[in-house]
This record gives structure tokens, sequence and C-alpha cells, in this order.
């Protein structure tokens, strides 16, 4: 049989679309800005949809102060897209719209460069997944990086011009001011009592936590809405802007990439200008204030090395969900809800518990004789602390074992110190009464 050869067609092979995103990013929040970033998110999604072969992954957009910081939410989930294997192709305006910090430029694209994306500059006209492509964005992005530290050598020689003058520069807010642009600084009439109130107390001798739940008690969040605590209120009553003067550069930048902002420690020279706002209170009821917490340091005990505490974030308060603290009362260990000592029973109400019923209640359930710390925490996941008088035991094995535990009566818990001090309290009492 003759041999014979047949030409068999060719299967046409569909054409796949490359997944093109595009990234746009503004530097302020302006009208102009917000609308120039509309606009380029109008031009991207056109631009892409209407190129044959391409198929839209979509617009990033971020609306940033600065484009050295690496917190841009669009920016990021860019990335993750583009490392999810969403996207094949990145458009963006410049070198320097995508970042301004040399090395974050070219680590990201050297990243997407691995994974096979490629990014398009428009303005430079530079694929980075061409030859040249990478020396051309290192030389693009120095001149960008250079472009940045200029400009913010420039914002900080302005601002410390101002100080030198004596003017109050970036006081945003501040607990008992209001501060606005038409007004600049005027006084929030009710916070301002607050304030003075927070000044008389501590005078009179009140200690910084009694204020501190005086405060959060009333309702009086501070300047962003938090809780006071003990540091901020120190804070507070230590910040000379309470007399209407203002110390001037107490902190500084470190540098134009990272912007952390440092304590002035000498680095830089200060400025303190008098009378630059509306006062709260006077200079010497400051004064008086500052003396006052002079003498709350002074009585402060000098720290001692951290005592190890066996249920140190095991034992959790099932009202509002924090962990127990190790408190001391007449020498005895008791486990507390942190909630409950700070603001009281009003916010918490739960109960201390002591260290031995603790103790007891773990070595009745899991039949041991003495109470054994490692063994306990092989067993023991947590414990859940019920009002008034329950525990749950949430073992590793995933059983959970509800147990009831009763305190100690008054009269049980005093030993015979304790009752002849009180008897001999009561006779003092009592002979004090007789003489009048």
């Amino acid at each position: 049989m003759e041999k014979q050869v047949m030409k068999l067609p060719v299967k046409p092979t569909l054409q796949r679309l490359t997944n093109v995103a595009a990234y746009a990013r503004v530097s302020s929040g302006k009208d102009a800005m917000l609308h120039s970033l509309a606009a380029q998110v109008s031009y991207y999604s056109d631009l892409i949809q209407k190129h044959p072969g391409w198929r839209y992954a979509g617009v990033y957009a971020d609306e940033a102060m600065t484009g050295t910081k690496d917190n841009r939410e669009e920016f990021q989930r860019l990335l993750a897209d583009s490392r999810a294997g969403k996207i094949d192709m990145i458009i963006t305006k410049s070198v320097s719209r995508f970042a301004r910090n040399t090395v974050t430029s070219l680590e990201t694209v050297r990243e997407l460069k691995a994974i096979g994306v490629d990014i398009y500059f428009e303005e430079q006209k530079i694929h980075s997944m061409s030859g040249d492509g990478e020396l051309m964005l290192t030389i693009l992005s120095a001149f960008a990086q250079e472009e940045s530290r200029s400009a913010s050598e420039n914002q900080k020689w302005r601002i410390r011009k101002a100080f030198e003058n004596g003017e109050l520069m970036n006081m945003r807010t501040m607990f008992g001011y209001l501060i606005t642009k038409k007004n600049g600084i005027e006084l929030d009439p009710e916070q301002a009592e607050v304030v003075r109130e927070m000044f008389t107390r501590i005078i009179r001798g009140d200690s910084l936590m009694s204020i501190v739940r005086w405060l959060n008690r009333n309702g009086h969040l501070g300047a962003f809405g938090g809780k006071w605590t003990a540091g901020r209120l120190r804070e507070a009553l230590s910040n000379e802007k309470y007399m209407g003067h203002s110390l001037l550069q107490k902190q500084f930048r470190n540098n134009h990439i990272e912007k952390k902002l440092l304590p002035n420690q000498g680095e830089l020279p200060q400025y303190y200008a008098t009378e630059t706002h509306p006062a709260i209170i006077d200079e010497a009821t400051f004064e008086a204030a500052q003396q006052a917490l002079e003498r709350i340091a002074a009585q402060k005990p000098t720290s001692k090395p951290r005592e190890h505490h066996i249920f140190t974030g095991m034992i959790i308060c099932s009202a509002c969900g924090k962990p127990y603290r190790h408190v001391k009362n007449h020498g005895k260990s008791r486990w507390a809800c942190p909630t409950y000592i700070m603001e009281g029973k009003a916010f918490c109400e739960s109960k201390q518990i002591p260290e031995e019923i603790i103790m007891r209640m773990a070595c009745d359930l899991l039949g041991w004789n003495s109470f054994d710390e490692e063994a306990f925490k092989q067993t023991v996941d947590h414990v859940t602390a019920v009002y008034p008088y329950t525990l749950i035991f949430h073992l590793r094995d995933g059983q959970d074992e509800k147990l009831e535990w009763q305190n100690r009566s008054r009269a049980e818990s005093w030993t015979p110190e304790m009752k002849e001090k009180a008897r001999e309290k009561a006779r003092r009492k009592n002979d004090g009464k007789n003489s009048d």
C-alpha cells in the first residue's frame, strides 16, 4: 500500500488577554487635587478598556499626603493583587507618582518584575521589563527622591523661621481649646472648666489616678476622644500651653523618608513664646501643679524587677474581656479585673479572687494534692471569671469545667493581729467619746 501523508488543520488558539491595571495618586486633600484624581481614574479606565488585547483589572487610586510613605492602602492592595496573579501589567503616570523613595521604588519594581508584572511609566515612556528599564528607573527615582528632600527642607525652613518669630505652628488639637481656620485658637468653655478642675485637684493633693477616674466617669474624653490615663494626665498638667505660652520645637522629624517624630533633646534650638493664645490658668496655678507633680514623683517607689505571677494572662473577665491583674491586699495575692480597678463597679461588676482559691479549685478539678504551675499551664488554656462566684476552666483538650467558689467570710480571714488592731481602734474611739 502506498504511503500517504495528510496535513491536519491547525486549531486556532485564542490570544490570552493581558490583565492591565492602573495606579494613580494625588498628594493632598484639596478639591483641585481630588478632581485631578477623579480625572486620572476616568482616563485610565477608558484607556485600558478600549485597548485591544487588554483586560481591565481596575484603577487603584490613593489620596496620600506623600509618596515617601508605604502606608498607601490602594498601593498595598495593588501589590497584593499582583502577587496573587490578578495583574500582568501596571500603568502609572510617572516614577514620582509611583514612589519618591528610590529604595522603595526599585524594590517594588524588582519584585513585580520577578513575578512577571510589567510597569509602564507614561511620562518617561519606560517599561520596567525592558532591558534598560531598571537603569533609567534608578536615575529617575534618585531625582524624585532628591526633589522630595528639597521640598521637605524648604518646609522645615519655613516652620523654623516661624518658630524664631514666636509663631505657634501645627497646633491641630488640644483638650480645652477649639482650633479653626477662621478664628484660630480659642477656648472651649466646657473643656476649659474641666482643665481648671484638673489643676485644682492635683494642687489640693489628689492622686493622678483619682483624677483620671473622675474624668473618665464623667465622660470628659481626651482631645482625640480616648480615655484618660495617668501618663496623659501628667503630660497635660505639665503643658505650658494652658498658661497661653508655647515652647516651640519640642519635637522634630528625623528625615524626609522615615519622618519619625522624635523628642528634641538638644538637636535643634527651642523657643519659648509668651501669650501666643488665650490662657486657661495663670502661671501661679501652673507652678503649684508642677510642685505637686514633683511631690508625687518623689513618693513613687523605685522600680523593682518585674515579679512573676502564676496566672498572668490566663484569667479573663467575662464582662469586659480583659485579662485579670495581680493585686495585693494586706499582703495577700488576689486577681482582679483592670476595668474594675481603674473605673470602678459602675463600669465592670466583677469580684477580686484570692489566688489561693484559684489554686485550690485547680487542684480539686485536676485531682492534684498540690498546685503545679507548669502542669497547670500545660493542662489549662485559660480561665473565664463570671460574676459573682463562677470560674470556667477551659482545658486544652477542648473541655470546659464550670466551678463555683465562695470567699471566706471577713471574720474567718482576719488574723489575730488584725483583730487586736481593730479592738484597739474601737477602744480609742470609745475613750474619745467618753472624754467629751
